[in-house]
Formats: C-alpha cells, structure tokens, sequence
C-alpha cells in the first residue's frame, strides 16, 4: 500500500516514541467498538516478503493470545493475502450481521515517516504500492509505514528489513490488547457504579 500524508482525518504514531502503545491504545478505545462480539480483525499481508509481514505477525500474536476474544484473519500460517483477499472480502460482506471491520497493513510512504503507524477512519486499500488491483477492506485502518515509497516499490517491500514490521507490529499489537485490557476495566467499573446506585436507592 501507498502512503499519501496529506489525507484528512489520519493519526500518526511514531513506534519508537515511549508512549506510542498508551497514546494508540487511547485512540482504539475511541475508535475500536469492543463491545461488539462481531468485532474482526482482518490482517493482510505475506511472510514470503518481509515488508509486507506486518499485517500476518500482528495476526499470529492476537490469534495467540490466550483471551483475546475477537475474530482474527490473516496470520503467519494462513495469510490473508491478493490471492484470497476478494473472497474473504466477500464472505465477510455476505454475513447476515456485518462485522465492524479492522484492518492491518503495511504500507511504503515517504522517508521521514518510516516507523509510523497511521490510524485511520475508513478502508484501506491493499496492494497500491505494488499497482495491485483488489477491494478495499476494512472500518478502521490501521497501516505501518515500514519504507520508502516512489521507486521499484515491489523490491523495495521484498528488501525491508525484518526488525522494522516486527518492531511496529509489536507496538500496535501491545495498543490493541491494552486498549481491549481498559474497555474491560471501564465495563466493570460501570457496572459497578450501577450496583452502587442501585444500593443507594434502596
């Protein structure tokens, strides 16, 4: 996926900044609507390109971990990729009740925003930076910046070092679970606070 900064309505996270998993999680719990069961998390993207491993690591980590409680497509064993996108696209559109949608890629962008993550309302749209023509996917859109858009952008993906989508995917997928982590908290709290008021008007 190509990056166009100039776009309306985008968040960007430097992944090296201390406090990018609090500040991320923070805007996915304005964003994310976890209390619906339906909530998917569609991660896209192929380990046979290493640029293109964000989407698949965060897959695999959500999907392993023990109590995460949401659907999750695309991981490191089966990618959610251009071969197998349209028709998970479609599948996902055909259920009776739509999901509310997340949606994990990486993307190339400009030199000085390599090591970004950009949240954004909306779908995103896989395969631009390599002149792919697939369906756009997703509510929400989270990409990682992980190199430079603008020249051979397919070499580029397939020379991205490694340590970059890992240590992106890391960070996004900690902000995740965190925020997930607060909503719960918020839930209990609230109900809480019901049984207390319930108590005082008796």
């Amino acid at each position: 996926m190509l990056l166009n900064t100039s776009s309306k309505g985008q968040e960007l996270f430097s992944h090296t900044d201390s406090s990018a998993a609090w500040r991320l999680s923070s805007h996915f719990l304005k964003s994310i609507p976890f209390d619906q069961p339906n909530l998917t998390f569609c991660c896209i993207g192929t380990d046979r390109s290493t640029g293109d491993t964000l989407g698949p690591l965060i897959g695999t980590w959500l999907k392993d971990h023990p109590t995460f409680p949401y659907e999750v497509i695309g991981t490191l064993e089966q990618p959610l990729h251009a071969l197998n996108l349209s028709e998970t696209t479609q599948s996902i559109q055909d259920r009776s009740e739509a999901p509310f949608v997340v949606a994990i890629d990486a993307c190339l962008g400009q030199l000085d925003r390599i090591g970004f993550i950009l949240v954004e309302d909306g779908p995103l749209f896989p395969g631009k930076a390599v002149k792919k023509e697939l369906p756009p996917i997703g509510d929400l859109s989270i990409k990682g910046i992980v190199n430079v858009s603008g020249f051979m952008e397919y070499t580029v993906l397939q020379n991205t070092r490694l340590q970059v989508p890992y240590k992106m995917g890391k960070v996004i997928v900690r902000a995740l679970l965190l925020a997930w982590q607060r909503h719960q908290l918020k839930v209990i709290s609230n109900r809480h606070d019901d049984r207390n008021n319930e108590y005082a008007w008796k």
